[in-house]
């Protein structure tokens, strides 16, 4: 049978060009361009970060205090441990109330009355991962400095950053608590278990690996915020003295020492952009590596 022979429409199908696969491959290339323009500012920020601080970064470095004005060498040991104290400290108190606010949101809100506070408390949550940094520092710094509670303090940036790691870890827990299965709930209830013990023993430990995924990336978060450290760490060029002094961060001591006319201290600031980007793109790669680690279930 011949292509004339065949009913018309269809003999026109055969001849014509497949248009959906022309659309198909254009638009492909269409969504591969958006997908490697969307990367470029990644490894443009990369490459520009390693290219200006590669030459200053050393060991030396995390055991040195910053330099005097217009005076080279020194490094950033303070603003490194002063950094450790206060993602630690905004861990510390974020962490407890996050996990325990979304295991609430996904085992023991089961009533309408209680599903109606979660529908809000899930508002409240989103409101407050869209805050600025700032906002978060401006209310840190309300409470606890000005009124002398603890001043400017590792103590009171400690709960501006809980302020900003408590939504990513809210929701990353809730998530995480919605995929394990309902049968291991049934199976725990089944034998005998409450609800508090299927919810500390089995479904939490299940959860683990998304929920700690959720706490790196928080914490990285953290590491790079700058606005809500101003109005609440300050600075210092000393080593840490105390929880309730003022201590020395990185993203700090890259503000103040980019913006200063002296190139030793552009060079350390440099240095410390480098070691910030790496850090986060560590946690980043962290996070990953325990996601798949996860077993399938």
């Amino acid at each position: 049978m011949t292509t004339a022979t065949l009913n018309p429409q269809v003999a026109g199908l055969i001849k014509r060009p497949q248009l959906r696969n022309w659309v198909g491959w254009v638009m492909t290339g269409l969504v591969g361009l958006c997908a490697l323009l969307t990367i470029i500012p990644l490894f443009a920020v990369l490459g520009f970060v390693l290219v200006r601080g590669i030459s200053r970064f050393s060991l030396t470095l995390f055991t040195q205090l910053p330099p005097p004005p217009g005076l080279s060498g020194g490094g950033f040991g303070n603003a490194f441990i002063g950094t450790i104290i206060v993602v630690l400290l905004g861990t510390l108190i974020s962490v407890p109330f996050g996990v325990l606010t979304a295991v609430y949101l996904s085992e023991f809100s089961s009533t309408k009355a209680q599903k109606e506070v979660a529908r809000w408390v899930r508002f409240g949550i989103n409101v407050l991962a869209g805050v600025p940094s700032i906002i978060a520092g401006v209310f840190a710094y309300g409470l606890f400095v000005t009124t002398g509670i603890f001043g400017y303090s590792a103590a009171a940036a400690g709960v501006a950053l809980a302020v900003l790691m408590l939504p990513t870890i809210v929701r990353t827990t809730d998530e995480a608590l919605k995929i394990v299965p309902q049968e291991v709930r049934w199976a725990s209830v089944g034998l005998g278990a409450s609800n508090y013990y299927t919810t500390l023993r089995v479904v939490l430990p299940a959860a683990l690996p998304s929920i700690l995924t959720g706490v790196i990336l928080a914490m990285a978060r953290a590491v790079g915020d700058t606005a809500a450290l101003i109005f609440t760490a300050l600075f210092s060029s000393f080593w840490p003295r105390g929880l309730l002094e003022p201590i020395a961060t990185l993203s700090v001591l890259v503000y103040n020492f980019a913006t200063v006319p002296f190139k030793p201290q552009q060079e350390l600031a440099w240095a410390a952009s480098f070691f910030l980007v790496m850090l986060i793109l560590v946690a980043s790669v962290a996070s990953r590596l325990v996601i798949r680690r996860q077993p399938m279930r």
